[in-house]
């Protein structure tokens, strides 16, 4: 299916809700899934009003190595529609860190601003991400037990560049393994990192909703 039938649809399915917004971009892991790949579309459907975000995007050579040449290609032609439309990008990295960070370190990306998301990484790349002014968000795998090097970086992160995220209906969190997960789910992931950072929960929910809004450029819209 033609990657612009498959926004459309999924847009009319929502609806046409105040209250909810997009991003817009080709996953790495549907770049064989589609049968054409028209970036002149993908620049057409981020420019509607409605979308907040170009994504996601970015590179996964954990499930496809064969075609690293063409993730690097889409990732960086989404960065440049992000750049032309002052959009923030939503990345994607799975075992792909190094490189994800090369790119994002290119001269014609270093206008490029958005965030890292569903972070797995350690507080070496934590740290690498944060100076090129990238915002970082965590997910169920917070709350996983093998997860320490995760909360661990999640303690050095600043407050200030944190966003925590469901990537549902994937990766539900303890104590709700096995179910589908869901939007109410974040409260588990807020408690985890409420208890990490010694902090108390309504603090990190304003915190949060002010980097939302600063990273989505929704600040006159509040």
């Amino acid at each position: 299916m033609h990657f612009y039938q498959k926004f459309s649809r999924h847009k009319k399915k929502i609806g046409n809700y105040k209250n909810i917004l997009y991003s817009c971009g080709i996953h790495p892991l549907y770049l064989s899934k589609c049968n054409k790949i028209d970036l002149k579309i993908l620049k057409k459907l981020a420019q509607e009003k409605n979308v907040i975000a170009l994504g996601e995007t970015g590179l996964d050579y954990y499930y496809q190595k064969k075609n690293k040449k063409e993730q690097k290609y889409v990732f960086r032609k989404h960065i440049k529609i992000s750049i032309e439309l002052n959009k923030p990008v939503v990345v994607h990295t799975r075992e792909s860190i190094d490189d994800t960070l090369s790119i994002l370190n290119e001269i014609e990306s270093k206008k490029c601003k958005g965030i890292i998301h569903s972070f797995t990484g350690n507080v070496s790349s934590a740290k690498k991400i944060l100076d090129m002014g990238f915002y970082i968000s965590f997910s169920g795998i917070i709350t996983f037990k093998n997860a320490d090097e995760i909360r661990r970086t999640a303690k050095y992160i600043p407050l200030d560049r944190l966003l925590i995220e469901t990537d549902a209906p994937y990766l539900t969190p303890v104590p709700k393994r096995g179910k589908e997960n869901q939007p109410s789910y974040l409260k588990y992931i807020a408690d985890c990192i409420v208890k990490l950072r010694k902090i108390n929960m309504e603090y990190f929910t304003e915190i949060t909703q002010k980097n939302f809004y600063e990273l989505f450029q929704l600040k006159d819209k509040k």
